[in-house]
């Protein structure tokens, strides 16, 4: 295992990142990647064990109920790259045991890969969404094939890759890429087909970086959420990525293509419906207590919110019980989360998450972005005044009021506020995605028993669209 110094010494290996147009020679010293990286150096450190078959918690396979709700748990302690790992790793072991029947090697491959990124400590990220060109085309129709990254040639020893990847967070600081096909492929469409694991400083890999960290110049309190925690994303580039065959997971088999995305979207929807929890309850206690602070809550169109609020917590929170307590298993004894009631909380999460933040916007009021800074505060020429008229009441002076106002602004209204929101209706595939996942894994047919018992129709000898929406 590495501790968090010999994790910073692994990411200076020659790779190519870039940022707001310029090369970044080295990422461990760039300011801002600074808090990103420390976030994952904490977590080696806290992780680390000695001896040569130590391995971290996110190496770990669950298997049983027990297992999958440590497993999710613990994943919201852990920074970014640590979970993305976890979450690469689940992927590529529920699309092996999805595989293997059919394509015992890659199955192979993808086991011994997992024991490479144990034995070597890896942090990798899944890289999934392609550039797409004109959404209205396939990928053998587009006027640019490289627009979904697909093989340009091969040998006897592997592959060479070329294209982009969009929107890969924390891929400036991992070390490895986990590339799959982002959707289903067609017949004609073999070269689109591939799934591999490429190293970050592999020759032709460029990384161009963006982030919501905090601005340098602004004081740190002025964020106090993302000035702790941030993370990077990267714009990833493989002009012409040499990988070799045994870290080629998929290579043509296009009734295979859409395996590892369908696989990586259950992973990653559940650990999102993790995060939501602990997010929707951030919700309620910041309304809560700025509510409080404001003497407004007893006032009753503030308690209807707050108690939105509360329904919407209590609601994600059941959805991710009823996915873990429903979970499935793999012919292996893997355990895995129940895909309707995954896509379901999602959805449910995602699609309300912004009415949620209105709510607890429209119980703050309008200093969540107008209040002065804590600086402010402190000066001598404008504390006396920012103190006397930021207070509301005895117990609440401005110092606290005016964190809540950060806090809330930090979390909901800026920087960060932004990439969340964006990133709860996007990531994990957007609410269509759920959509469809939702109608596949739903009982219809049951439902439609009902349905005709109620209305006193008789069975069909054979239903037509049984277990469809139709």
């Amino acid at each position: 295992m590495m501790t968090g110094e010999q994790y910073r010494q692994s990411l200076r290996d020659g790779r190519q990142v870039y940022i707001a147009g310029r090369r970044i020679e080295d990422v461990t010293e760039e300011p801002l990647l600074r808090q990103s990286i420390a976030m994952t150096a904490a977590n080696y450190d806290e992780f680390y064990r000695p001896g040569d078959d130590a391995y971290g918690p996110l190496f770990f396979i669950p298997r049983s109920v027990e297992d999958l709700r440590y497993q999710e748990v613990e994943q919201l302690k852990w920074a970014n790259p640590t979970r993305t790992t976890s979450v690469s790793l689940l992927m590529l072991m529920t699309a092996a045991s999805r595989i293997r029947s059919q394509l015992p090697g890659y199955a192979d491959r993808v086991m011994d890969y997992f024991e490479h990124a144990k034995k070597a400590d890896l942090r990798c990220v899944q890289t999934i969404t392609d550039a797409k060109g004109n959404r209205a085309l396939s990928p053998m129709k587009q006027d640019d094939p490289d627009l979904y990254v697909r093989v340009v040639s091969r040998d006897s020893g592997g592959v060479v890759i070329r294209g982009a990847k969009l929107h890969i967070t924390g891929a400036p600081i991992d070390h490895d890429l986990i590339v799959m096909p982002t959707k289903r492929m067609k017949p004609g469409e073999e070269d689109w087909s591939i799934a591999c694991a490429v190293p970050v400083n592999s020759p032709g890999v460029r990384i161009v970086a963006t982030t919501y960290a905090p601005r340098p110049d602004l004081p740190t309190d002025y964020f106090p959420y993302s000035g702790r925690r941030n993370m990077a994303e990267g714009f990833v580039i493989f002009d012409d990525v040499y990988v070799p065959n045994e870290r080629v997971f998929l290579d043509g088999e296009v009734e295979h293509s859409a395996t590892f995305a369908h696989s990586l979207g259950l992973w990653e929807r559940i650990g999102s419906v993790a995060h939501y929890v602990e997010m929707a309850d951030t919700l309620v206690g910041m309304a809560q207590l700025i509510a409080e602070a404001n003497g407004l809550q007893r006032i009753p169109h503030i308690r209807q919110k707050i108690a939105e609020l509360i329904n919407y917590a209590t609601m994600v929170r059941a959805g991710l019980e009823a996915a873990v307590n429903n979970a499935q298993f793999t012919a292996e004894g893997w355990a895995s989360p129940d895909e309707l009631m995954t896509n379901a909380a999602k959805y449910f999460a995602a699609l309300n998450y912004a009415e949620m933040v209105r709510n607890l916007h429209d119980v703050a009021g309008g200093s969540v972005l107008t209040a002065p800074m804590l600086d402010d505060l402190r000066h001598p020429e404008t504390g006396e005044f920012v103190a006397k008229y930021m207070r509301t009441m005895e117990g609440v002076d401005a110092e606290h009021r005016m964190r809540l106002f950060h806090g809330i602004r930090d979390f909901t209204a800026d920087t960060f506020g932004g990439w969340q929101s964006v990133t709860i209706l996007q990531g994990g595939g957007g609410l269509h995605a759920q959509r469809l996942i939702v109608e596949k894994h739903y009982d219809m047919t049951h439902a439609k028993h009902l349905a005709r018992k109620v209305c006193g129709i008789e069975e069909p000898d054979a239903d037509p669209t049984p277990g469809s929406v139709s």
